[in-house]
């Protein structure tokens, strides 16, 4: 296995890279500055520059990779176009050129309440209606996908347990990033992950389960 991290320098895609290194997977992360990715990544993550708005800069880096996490997302600006352009063409450039080099598995880190139109997060220019349309563009390829849906997203750790569910079914919480990140790269190994949207949030009143547990229960 060897896994393509888009978005690796984020707040998210940081933790992602580090912990599929923890787990001895060989890692490409792509990132738009290399000089600052060697200030944040691990020394073992092959750092690949590229653009998801341009899928020449990075196909090439697909050619021996068969996995592909997407972490990225636009953040707060007053550029309308924003989330219509990383959330979505930029995920779609992504599954298009996974599905051209054969990906076999494609992890997307979406967020929750992605169905709500009416949602006070789509106030900032449309971001959750955008990554709906980016999860539909991943299902309707035909490309083995696990969708990961997060609640608000925390940067400290801690010590709650994580609430696995189905798609539209959890509507509130948080969680923190490297439980996330942890999930994601869970994913990549359970066979119950494949072909499923989950919604993740912590909780200090949810049982205490092993992430084979909580993916079989929403399988």
């Amino acid at each position: 296995m060897r896994v393509l991290v888009a978005g690796a320098t984020g707040k998210t895609g940081r933790h992602i890279v580090s912990q599929l290194i923890n787990n001895g997977v060989p890692v490409k992360a792509l990132v738009r500055d290399l000089e600052q990715a060697k200030t944040i990544l691990p020394a073992a993550a092959e750092l690949v520059l590229g653009d998801i708005l341009q899928p020449e800069t990075f196909e090439s880096a697909l050619s021996d990779c068969n996995v592909l996490i997407c972490a990225t997302g636009a953040s707060p600006s007053l550029n309308p176009t924003g989330p219509y352009q990383i959330d979505y063409q930029g995920t779609k450039n992504l599954v298009d050129a996974g599905k051209k080099q054969g990906i076999e598995h494609f992890v997307l880190v979406s967020s929750l309440c992605v169905s709500k139109f009416f949602h006070p997060l789509n106030l900032f220019w449309l971001v959750l209606y955008w990554k709906k349309q980016a999860e539909a563009c991943i299902q309707k390829s035909g490309i083995p996908y696990t969708i990961v849906r997060p609640g608000g997203l925390k940067a400290e750790d801690n010590s709650d347990n994580i609430l696995m569910s189905s798609a539209d079914t959890l509507f509130e919480g948080s969680i923190p990033r490297p439980k996330v990140a942890q999930v994601c790269v869970a994913a990549l190994s359970q066979p119950q992950a494949k072909s499923q949207i989950i919604e993740i949030v912590a909780s200090p009143e949810a049982e205490a389960k092993t992430l084979e547990q909580l993916f079989a229960s929403v399988a």
